[in-house]
């Protein structure tokens, strides 16, 4: 599982998946919680997190939310039990579904701009709608291109504030293949200004004006990362 906060990528893994992590010596600060408190001065570069409990959890969301932490990059989570940890974390937002997805051209794929940022085509889900509907429906919506769905990227989750809620997002996000794009068009009233079709480097550098989630979702579609989830 791998949770945005504040654009910081937050990666909960199970001891399993763990011992593919590069040695402890590259992570700026370890902390093994059977063993220290989690404080905001360890909140740093990149943090490892071992023997995390869902109260080491609910702290760290507490510091993520609540504090000002201009050198932290990422965080590592290795829970003594991943399923008791990823249930007290849904327990304290409202969560949302939502989709998107990654449409291909050939060697291109689809960008939008929108408000000041690069992205990708997505939305929440309408009542008792699938993932998969749902994505090609938003991409369709969103850039007036007709999509057919090849397989699943990944999911990422963030986190966000509203009518002071706290609200957990999830998204699905699934490979796509160009069916008709005659009608490409931006949905102006979503906000989006521009749709374009990107060879990688020309993706690569429109993403440094993006989101740490977006980079992601772009990264495991190029197998450059695995999915978390």
């Amino acid at each position: 599982m791998i949770i945005f906060i504040k654009d910081r990528p937050i990666r909960i893994l199970s001891e399993k998946a763990a011992q593919k992590l590069p040695d402890r010596s590259t992570f700026d600060k370890v902390v093994d919680a059977n063993l220290e408190m989690l404080k905001v001065a360890s909140l740093r570069g990149h943090l490892l997190i071992l023997n995390a409990t869902p109260i080491t959890v609910e702290k760290l969301f507490h510091f993520l939310n609540n504090f000002d932490l201009p050198d932290l990059q990422s965080v590592y989570l290795v829970p003594k039990d991943k399923e008791a940890v990823e249930k007290r974390l849904k327990k304290m937002f409202t969560v949302v579904k939502a989709a998107g997805g990654v449409v291909t051209k050939g060697e291109q794929f689809l960008m939008m701009f929108r408000r000041g940022c690069w992205d990708l085509p997505k939305g929440k889900l309408d009542e008792d709608e699938k993932s998969k509907k749902a994505a090609l429906r938003e991409v369709e919506e969103e850039t007036g291109v007709k999509a057919e769905l090849v397989e699943k990227i990944c999911t990422t989750w963030h986190t966000y504030s509203q009518n002071n809620q706290k609200y957990l997002k999830r998204t699905k996000w699934y490979l796509m293949r160009n069916v008709n794009d005659k009608k490409m068009a931006p949905q102006h009233e979503e906000g989006i200004e521009q749709i374009v079709w990107m060879t990688e480097a020309e993706a690569r550098q429109a993403l440094v004006n993006s989101f740490s989630s977006i980079r992601y979702v772009v990264d495991c579609f190029l197998g450059q990362e695995v999915d978390m989830d």
